[in-house]
């Protein structure tokens, strides 16, 4: 989701020409982070200042960022020095020209594990009924999944206006042939409209069916299941060429599990070249998703930002980002804390 609501958000000035040489006792001088609007990549800016600053010494300097102008910016302009958390499938073509000229390179393929994006049902709905193995089982069962104006047919929730996941939702729902299995389409109006139809269904324990995508609080709070769709990927052709289209652009859509959400740490050539060791712990740096998805709970509980969330992270977590670096810099960082 986040690589399609893009901000027109630019790169702060400041940025531009900050990437400082390694200094003479081998720390890896200025370096930029990109944080960009949405928590899980705001707490792993903060986590990537905080370590790179007292465990490696370098000089961090935080700027906005947003898929696009970041991932323009780092093409064009080598700056900021480190994306953390880069949704690929929105600059896939540009970003693999900078990856093979050398201007780019991927520090990490997948720096969060079990993210992505597709339909999700509770908990409770599969322990209930653990027979609904795939999406496939779940179309044949409209009556567990009751449309809140008409009962007898089954709801699907998708996307608010303007998101591309309410293309893709929509066109799925044609390619399954939802409609004639008992099924309705529900647009959710907006982001808390949808949040709220979750909220609503695990607090009652009702069966919910929709689209989302994690990491992300919601998945965390209510440990929601995001469900294979039965069929395989049917090919970058259907999927760009009609399943992400317009429905008037997409005559014939077939049935597919949802395209493969690709994020990445990006960083510039200039910064692998005088990082060092710190090219490691980025290499390194991978968060479970379990355990991004409940700092994302905590942030929206306790209305933290990034640089709280990073500390409340750092202080909870040793045990999982004291493997991503060496002892020497474990035990800075955890002298600073």
């Amino acid at each position: 989701m986040k690589k399609i609501l893009l901000s027109t958000a630019i790169i702060a000035s400041g940025a531009i020409g900050l990437a400082g040489q390694a200094s003479a006792d081998g720390h890896c001088g200025t370096v930029t982070i990109a944080e960009m609007n949405w928590n899980s990549a705001a707490l792993m800016a903060q986590v990537d200042k905080i370590i790179l600053s007292e465990g490696y010494g370098c000089e961090v300097e935080i700027v906005p960022g947003d898929t696009m102008p970041t991932a323009t910016s780092m093409m064009e302009k080598g700056v900021p020095d480190i994306a953390p958390e880069l949704w690929a499938n929105a600059v896939a073509r540009p970003l693999a020209v900078a990856v093979d000229e050398g201007r780019l390179h991927i520090a990490s393929a997948a720096p969060i594990t079990g993210l992505g994006e597709g339909w999700f049902v509770l908990p409770h709905t599969l322990k209930d009924h653990p027979e609904l193995k795939s999406v496939l089982d779940v179309i044949e069962r409209p009556d567990l999944f009751p449309h809140p104006e008409d009962p007898s047919k089954g709801a699907l929730h998708t996307c608010p206006s303007g998101w591309n996941c309410q293309l893709t939702t929509n066109n799925l729902y044609r390619a399954f042939d939802m409609e004639a299995k008992g099924w309705l389409l529900v647009d959710p109006g907006s982001s808390a409209g949808l949040n709220g139809s979750i909220s609503k269904a695990a607090d009652s324990k009702q069966n919910w069916l929709g689209y989302y995508w994690a990491p992300t609080d919601m998945i965390g709070k209510y440990d929601m299941q995001m469900m294979d769709f039965g069929v395989p990927f049917a090919g970058a052709d259907n999927w760009d060429g009609c399943i992400a289209l317009p429905e008037q652009e997409c005559e014939d859509p077939k049935p597919s599990a949802w395209t493969e959400s690709v994020v990445n740490t990006v960083i510039t050539d200039d910064f692998k070249k005088r990082a060092g060791d710190a090219n490691d712990y980025l290499t390194k740096r991978v968060y479970p998703g379990p355990v991004m998805n409940g700092m994302l709970v905590y942030m929206t509980e306790e209305q933290a930002n990034g640089e709280d969330a990073a500390y409340e992270f750092l202080s909870k977590h040793s045990d999982v980002w004291s493997s991503w670096v060496s002892s020497d810099v474990a035990a800075k960082v955890k002298a600073a804390l």
